[in-house]
C-alpha cells in the first residue's frame, strides 16, 4: 500500500532527517527529555536489562561473578522510563519499562520532560529507529572494532529529533502500532512454515538412514534402542569399522611447504554442510595445529553450540584435494566400498545422532565438547554401497525442495523486514502522511 506525502515540506537542517513537514518542529533531545540517575543503594528490586527483544527481567539465579551487592550500585527505572544501551550502538537498543527495578549504571534512564507536549510512543519509534538504521552510530565515539561504540550523554542531549503536533505524534505512532503488528504476524507465520519445512527435513533424514526408502522391506531387530528396526539385509556397526577417524597429516608430507591448501575456519563451514573456500595459505602455516582433510572426507564439529546446529560438510573442492581447519572439526573418512561420504554425513547431521551426542558432551558451559570416542563408537545401520547411493540421491533430490522453500520464506521475511523498518523511518521522519488514517474496521 502506498501512503500520500505531506502537502508541503521545509528543511530540517538536519543531514539524516531530511526535509520535514511544515508544522514540524527539530527540537534537540535535551528539550524534550531529561536523564535520569537515581542510585537504589538498597537490595529487592528486580534487576533489568535492554535487549533486542525489549526491557527483560534477568534471571541471576545463575549468574556466576554477580555478587548481590553490586545490584545496590544499580540505577533504579520506573514505569514508563526509556533505559538505552548506550555504551553499545551496534548490538545495543531502547525500550520503555514496564516495570519497577534496578539496571546497570552504564545504561542511560531518561524521561519525558513534559507528557503534554511528547507522547511516549512516537518517540520510543524514532529511537529505535536510531538504532535500526544506525543514525546513532555517526555520532558515537569508542571502538567500533572492539564492539563498543557508545552514544555519549553530551551528543545524546544534543540530536536533533522531529517533533510533530501531539495529535500527530498519537496518530504516527497508533498507525504504527497497527501496521507493524501485521507485519509481524505475517513474519511470524513464515517462522512457523520455516520450522514446519525443517522438522519435515529432519525426520526424513532420520527415516531414510534408520529403515531405508523401501516401507516394505523385511525389518529386524538391530539391538540398538535408539535404532528400533531396521531393514533385514542391513549390518549394524560402529562407526570405527566403516570409516576411519582423523587421518594422519603425514599423507601430505611430500608437498611442498609454499604450496597453497584451503584453510576453513569454523564459520566457514554451514549449518547446510556449505562450504566457503575463499580462504587459502601456504601448507607450511598450516600443518602445526590445525586439523586436516581431503576431498571426500566427511567433517563435524565437536563443540557447542556447531555440533547441536549440525554444523559438518562433505569435502569438495579443496585446492590441491586437501585442506586444513579450525581443531574443533571431527575428521571421517569412509571405508572404501563400505560405505560413502554422502550417507555419513546424513548420518551425522540425523536427530538421532546430535541428540546422543549431546548426552555425552563434557566441559562447561560454552566449551563443551562432543568425545571423538562417541562418534568413533556410534552404532548405526549400514545398507549396501549401492543402497546408501540410492538414499543419499532421495534425500538430496527431496531436501533440495525443502531447501528452496525455506529459502523462498527466508526471503518473505527479509523483505517485510525490511518493509517494516521503511515504514517506521518514513512515518516519524514525516515522508509520508498518515493524518487521516483510521485504523482498520
Amino acid at each position: 500500500m502506498t501512503y500520500p506525502r505531506y502537502p508541503k515540506y521545509r528543511e530540517s537542517g538536519v543531514e539524516w532527517l531530511g526535509d520535514v513537514p511544515e508544522g514540524w518542529g527539530v527540537v534537540r533531545t535535551r528539550w524534550l527529555f531529561s536523564i535520569k540517575k537515581n542510585i537504589s543503594g538498597e537490595l529487592g528490586y528486580d534487576i533489568l536489562s535492554v535487549t533486542q527483544q525489549g526491557i527483560r527481567i534477568k534471571d541471576i539465579e545463575g549468574n556466576n561473578g554477580q555478587f548481590s551487592m553490586d545490584y545496590a550500585k544499580y540505577q533504579i527505572v520506573d514505569v514508563g522510563d526509556f533505559v538505552m544501551n548506550h555504551m553499545d550502538l551496534l548490538t545495543g537498543y531502547v525500550d520503555i519499562s514496564k516495570f519497577l527495578g534496578v539496571t546497570s549504571p552504564d545504561y542511560r534512564v531518561f524521561t519525558i520532560r513534559k507528557p503534554t507536549d511528547c507522547h511516549y510512543k512516537y518517540f520510543l519509534y524514532v529511537f529505535q529507529m536510531g538504532y535500526k538504521n544506525k543514525i546513532f552510530y555517526a555520532f558515537g565515539q569508542g571502538s567500533s572494532h572492539l564492539g563498543r561504540w557508545r552514544l555519549p550523554a553530551e551528543q545524546f542531549n544534543n540530536l536533533s529529533l522531529p517533533f510533530p503536533p501531539l495529535s500527530e505524534q498519537k496518530t504516527i505512532a497508533a498507525f504504527l502500532d497497527a501496521e507493524t503488528a501485521r507485519i509481524d504476524t505475517l513474519i511470524t507465520e513464515y517462522e512457523t512454515l520455516i520450522d514446519l519445512l525443517k522438522e519435515k527435513r529432519q525426520a526424513l533424514i532420520s527415516q531414510a538412514v534408520t529403515k531405508g526408502l523401501n516401507p516394505d522391506a523385511p525389518m529386524k531387530d538391530s539391538g540398538v534402542e535408539w535404532l528400533g528396526d531396521v531393514p533385514e539385509h542391513w549390518s549394524v556397526r560402529q562407526l570405527r569399522f566403516i570409516a576411519n577417524l582423523n587421518p594422519s597429516k603425514s599423507e601430505c608430507s611430500n608437498i611442498g611447504e609454499d604450496e597453497e591448501v584451503s584453510f576453513l575456519p569454523m564459520e566457514a563451514i554451514g549449518d547446510d554442510g556449505s562450504l566457503n573456500l575463499e580462504h587459502v595459505k601456504p601448507i607450511n602455516e598450516v600443518n602445526s595445529g590445525y586439523t586436516y582433510f581431503r576431498n571426500g572426507d566427511v567433517t563435524i564439529a565437536k563443540i557447542t553450540p556447531c555440533f547441536e546446529n549440525g554444523k559438518g560438510a562433505v569435502m569438495s573442492g579443496l585446492k590441491g584435494h586437501i585442506g586444513f581447519g579450525t581443531t574443533e572439526l571431527i575428521v571421517v573418512r569412509p571405508e572404501q566400498n563400505i560405505s560413502i561420504s554422502e550417507y555419513i554425513h546424513l548420518i551425522f547431521v540425523s536427530a538421532y545422532f546430535r541428540k546422543l551426542g549431546e548426552s555425552w558432551m563434557y566441559g562447561a558451559g560454552g566449551q563443551k565438547r562432543v568425545p571423538d570416542e562417541f562418534v568413533r563408537n556410534f552404532k548405526i545401520g549400514v545398507p549396501p554401497v549401492d543402497e546408501q547411493h540410492a538414499i543419499a540421491a532421495f534425500l538430496d533430490t527431496e531436501t533440495s525442495r525443502m531447501d528452496i522453500l525455506v529459502q523462498e520464506a527466508e526471503n518473505g521475511i527479509n523483505l517485510l523486514r525490511e518493509r517494516r523498518m521503511t515504514l517506521i523511518s518514513d512515518a516519524v521522519t514525516g515522508k509520508i502522511d498518515v493524518r487521516d488514517w483510521k485504523g482498520v474496521a
